[in-house]
């Protein structure tokens, strides 16, 4: 978009040398985002144990339709038990999926769809480490070890989290028609729900993990 020689700001600029560049605002949240994950070295390495868990348990049609089949076997399980609601549109089998690089908007669904498939993603592993063969074995094994630690979990919460918040700020930035006081409004808000987040939520979260 702005590169110096044929990005669309450089073309605006040939035709109309005193217009203002401004980078798209759901943009530069993205960027501020992955600048401060990247800096905090327990976000970085859990994101980069997410990818790798992810690669290996969708990385073949076997495993995933394996996948589908464990959660598909933990739903009908727990309507048997009533902890869950029935109805249309309820309890759709799913997939994990994996986070783009570009849009940082897509780690909250990765992250959503991992804790909705925890139990048959840890299943999948467990049958890569006792069927597969020569490495696989052992990045499934290690893999297993990275789902079920005390610190992944609790990351694994906590971005929920966090990233739930800033997504309703990223999607209204997003929108065609912009109210810019709306939009301040939509900044403080979220800054003051970050804050909370840190101050009265980790109680909550903990017990959320220890609960999981």
């Amino acid at each position: 978009m702005r590169g110096e020689w044929s990005g669309l700001h450089a073309l605006f600029s040939n035709e109309c040398p005193y217009a203002y560049y401004v980078q798209c605002f759901a943009h530069r949240l993205q960027l501020a985002l992955i600048a401060v994950s990247r800096d905090m070295i327990s976000i970085y390495q859990f994101f980069s144990q997410l990818t790798f868990i992810v690669n290996i348990i969708i990385s073949s049609a076997k495993r995933h339709n394996k996948l589908q089949a464990s959660h598909l076997a933990e739903i009908e399980r727990l309507i048997e038990h009533k902890e869950l609601e029935t109805g249309k549109g309820h309890n759709q089998i799913g997939t994990i999926k994996r986070a783009g690089d570009t849009r940082w908007g897509s780690h909250l669904g990765s992250l959503n769809s991992l804790l909705n498939m925890y139990n048959a993603s840890c299943s999948v592993l467990q049958t890569i480490i006792k069927e597969g063969k020569g490495a696989k074995r052992g990045e499934a094994d290690k893999a297993y070890d990275d789902i079920t630690s005390f610190e992944f979990v609790l990351v694994l919460h906590i971005m929920i989290q966090s990233l739930g918040i800033t997504n309703d700020l990223c999607k209204a930035l997003q929108r065609k028609a912009q109210d810019i006081l709306n939009d301040m409004h939509l900044v403080s808000n979220t800054k003051i729900l970050i804050q909370k987040l840190r101050d009265d939520g980790w109680e909550n979260l903990l017990q959320q993990v220890l609960l999981f």
